[in-house]
């Protein structure tokens, strides 16, 4: 599988993400931004509320996350 990352919306990387086991915890975004946790392994990680979310930007929150490309590429096809 080729490890090229899309650029996405934020609204589609969130919803990934929250496939993945993450949720969204409610006051701790920041400005444009939103916070999302997950419980098992415990991780957490920011996603910018833009437009597009830069393939760097989205291979930085993986890398954070602690979520392998594949796995995220999976999650975005569901």
């Amino acid at each position: 599988m080729s490890d090229r990352l899309p650029a996405l919306n934020s609204r589609k990387v969130i919803a990934a993400l929250k496939r993945l086991g993450f949720e969204i915890v409610p006051g701790r975004g920041k400005g444009s931004h939103t916070f999302l946790w997950r419980q098992d392994p415990p991780c957490g990680t920011t996603i910018p509320q833009a437009t597009t979310v830069k393939r760097g930007t989205l291979r930085s929150i993986l890398r954070h996350a602690e979520i392998s490309i594949e796995e995220f590429l999976t999650a975005l096809r569901d």
